[in-house]
């Protein structure tokens, strides 16, 4: 299947989902925290897939995350003037 089907799939499943637990809330009522926790749930899902859905009609090429290149060459020694080695402490003294 394509992505475009599988996410079709996935918003069906979703709406019956949702189908489903309208006719458990006429049955159950509305106010009991299990059956509100499931519906706010099915809105995370029915969020995530759409977000899917636009990050798939997204081209290949707009997705990539730009390259940053790091230089070679080595740093400035003054930037690291009064740090702390991570772990052992000022360079002036002793270890813990």
């Amino acid at each position: 299947m394509s992505v475009h089907d599988e996410l079709t799939t996935m918003q069906r499943c979703l709406d019956d989902l949702s189908r489903s637990l309208g006719r458990l809330e006429q049955q159950l009522g509305s106010g009991g925290l299990d059956v509100r926790r499931v519906r706010t749930d099915c809105e995370h899902l029915r969020d995530s897939v759409a977000l899917l859905r636009a990050a798939a009609s997204t081209p290949a090429a707009q997705r990539r995350p730009e390259l940053v290149t790091i230089s070679d060459t080595p740093y400035d020694n003054s930037l690291w003037v009064d740090t702390d080695d991570e772990g052992l402490g000022a360079r002036d003294r002793r270890a813990p």
